[in-house]
């Protein structure tokens, strides 16, 4: 069941949202241990290979150029250091790395070309792949596809009507064509929110309702909470309870029974135990490392130990639909072909020149 009926309104996710905690909590951990193995939660590894400099105006990230915070923009990272980061995480225990670059759309040039390349490259390590590009159109998402991609990642935020209220560069339309982009390429999507950016608790069931009316539902909701930062339009937000969360996960994993739900972002403010009870009411991923983007996360080590304690195993790859195989992409050949062919050309000249004694012509200056 990959949507439960019973809370196909917004005024029966309310209903369900506003239960007593314990009773929603219950509920919640009985839907999960139904559809998933309620001891399993997978590590994930988010990196920002590319960072700052986005035009876009979410009021909550400290990436947009117009904002002025204390992130260090830098441009797009090597491949090389991308699969550096990727055994770094594996050996951490992440089975799955989401690569995130800065950008309100992608475009088709070398950075993406190298984008491409990182995809098969990390998932040639045996991880899942999920990226987060901003918006693709459906030949972008094919490319991504054939290079070894599992998961687009590509959020709604918030609801259709709190929405002008968070952005206003992008339309929610814009969001919903992309992750249909996703979804024709044939890549699983992972697709949730923010709470805790002044939107009323009928704008968070909005959000889930925007999902419950889509054909397939994403395959992964991140439930993230607000990370306000200076500089951000958004950094006078008071933090939001260790409670809200909770009823934010439970309600997700009823209302999605097959659904991998995602605590997300704002793992920092939350107690170990405001986070098992994360768990018990259906989360079963989280983001592991130093950073989540931009902003602070708990380190490999911290949650190792959390795992240890609560009795928590991490979950394999692909435990959840096959590894996906890298092609060849003929762009990236092509490009290569012509590369190789012109250092050859230049190698030739540089032997030719050699070999009739090639010498600089000298040039007279009468003064």
């Amino acid at each position: 069941m990959k949507v439960n009926p019973q809370y196909s309104t917004k005024e029966a996710l309310l209903e369900l949202y506003n239960k007593p905690l314990l009773e929603l909590v219950f509920e919640a951990a009985t839907v999960h241990r139904k559809y998933h193995n309620p001891r399993e939660v997978q590590m994930s590894s988010l990196l920002s290979i590319k960072t700052g400099g986005c035009p876009e105006d979410c009021g909550y990230c400290p990436q947009a150029a117009r904002y002025h915070t204390d992130v260090d923009t830098h441009k797009l990272m090597t491949v090389e250091t991308v699969v550096e980061q990727a055994k770094n995480a594996k050996a951490n225990g992440a089975s799955r790395l989401c690569m995130g670059a800065a950008w309100r759309e992608v475009r088709d040039n070398r950075d993406f070309d190298n984008v491409i390349e990182m995809v098969q490259s990390v998932n040639d390590l045996g991880m899942e792949v999920c990226c987060t590009l901003g918006m693709m159109n459906e030949d972008q998402a094919l490319r991504l596809k054939k290079a070894g991609l599992f998961a687009y990642n590509h959020n709604l935020d918030t609801s259709p009507d709190y929405y002008d209220d968070v952005i206003s560069t992008r339309e929610y339309e814009d969001r919903l064509n992309t992750i249909d982009n996703a979804r024709k390429a044939g890549i699983s999507v992972c697709s949730g929110g923010i709470i805790g950016m002044g939107e009323a608790v009928e704008d968070r069931m909005g959000l889930l309702l925007s999902y419950m009316q889509m054909e397939n539902p994403p395959e992964s909701i991140p439930i993230n909470a607000l990370v306000a930062v200076e500089g951000t339009p958004m950094a006078e937000q008071k933090p939001i309870e260790q409670w809200e969360m909770i009823r934010m996960v439970a309600t997700t994993r009823i209302a999605f029974p097959q659904s991998i739900v995602r605590l997300s972002a704002g793992r920092t403010k939350m107690s170990m135990e405001a986070q098992a009870l994360c768990f018990m009411a259906g989360a079963g991923s989280v983001f592991a490392g130093d950073k989540l983007l931009t902003t602070p996360n708990p380190e490999f080590n911290e949650d190792v130990e959390m795992f240890k304690i609560l009795g928590l195993e991490m979950k394999a790859p692909f435990a959840d639909g096959e590894q996906p195989i890298s092609e060849s992409d003929p762009i990236i050949e092509a490009r290569k072909a012509k590369e190789a062919a012109r250092a050859k050309e230049l190698a030739e000249a540089r032997e030719k020149a050699k070999d009739e004694n090639f010498a600089p012509r000298k040039v007279t200056v009468e003064g």
